[in-house]
């Protein structure tokens, strides 16, 4: 996460406040000068404030939402149309300082959205070198089993090439198929536009999976805490920051 908002989290000022603490070079980070958004993990950087250590916030809160269709995964809507965005739907209780996504999902896609306070942990499991798998489930009309099989041979996006780690189809009736893409990158609107590509009409679109957390049953709109087990298995996932 950028330094000051490590400060911020920390509660030695706002995170505006950092930013001049940090502008001021009154900020050190292993006892060099830091600089306005530095990276740095505060589990693991020694950071100084005129000469006074920080100690890092306490335990990271880890939560699950099945975010809806029809909301944004942001912190507010920049238009004037006030639209609803995932911080909207938590109770107060769970708004904590600093939470943040892990992997936005876009305005009409819903299922599987972490959130997390540990910024650093957001952003190396986000970060392309990780890999990390995403599953989706998609319902889907058209030429499923063509797409299939062009998709296990892999194909061309106007951002590079795409083979998914796992694709699977089974019908719905009604000319509708369920297809299943499991991907280890977070491109902008990736599953949509394979879709398109390979001529395929979206009905819906569900994330099911990130890394080792399941969906499952959980309700659209609700939201849960990781479980301690869920905790470890994506501590497993965030090792060291990639250099």
């Amino acid at each position: 996460m950028r330094v000051q908002r490590a400060l911020a989290r920390a509660g030695v000022a706002s995170r505006r406040h950092a930013e001049d603490l940090v502008a001021a070079g009154r900020v050190r980070v292993n006892g060099a000068v830091a600089t306005v958004g530095q990276t740095v993990d505060p589990a693991r950087d020694r950071i100084a404030v005129d000469g006074v250590e920080i100690r890092p916030a306490g335990r990271a809160e880890w939560l699950v939402l099945h975010k809806p269709p029809g909301v944004l995964t942001t912190t507010r809507d920049e238009t004037a149309a006030g639209r609803r965005t995932v911080f909207d739907l938590l109770a107060p209780a769970l708004r904590y300082p600093g939470l943040t996504y892990v992997g936005r999902l876009d305005y009409m896609t819903e299922g599987l959205l972490l959130l997390t306070t540990d910024g650093a942990a957001a952003h190396r499991l986000t970060h392309p070198s990780r890999a990390i798998e995403r599953t989706y489930a998609a319902t889907v009309q058209g030429s499923v089993m063509a797409a299939v099989r062009a998709l296990r041979g892999g194909i061309e996006l106007e951002d590079g090439p795409v083979r998914p780690a796992a694709v699977a189809a089974r019908p719905l009736g009604q000319r509708r198929w369920e297809l299943e893409l499991t991907l280890t990158e977070g491109r902008t609107r990736e599953v949509r536009r394979i879709c398109e590509t390979l001529g395929l009409r979206v009905e819906r679109l569900v994330r099911t999976r990130f890394g080792p957390i399941a969906l499952g049953r959980l309700a659209v709109g609700e939201v849960r805490r990781l479980t301690d087990t869920e905790r470890r298995l994506l501590d497993a996932e965030t090792g060291p920051a990639p250099a």
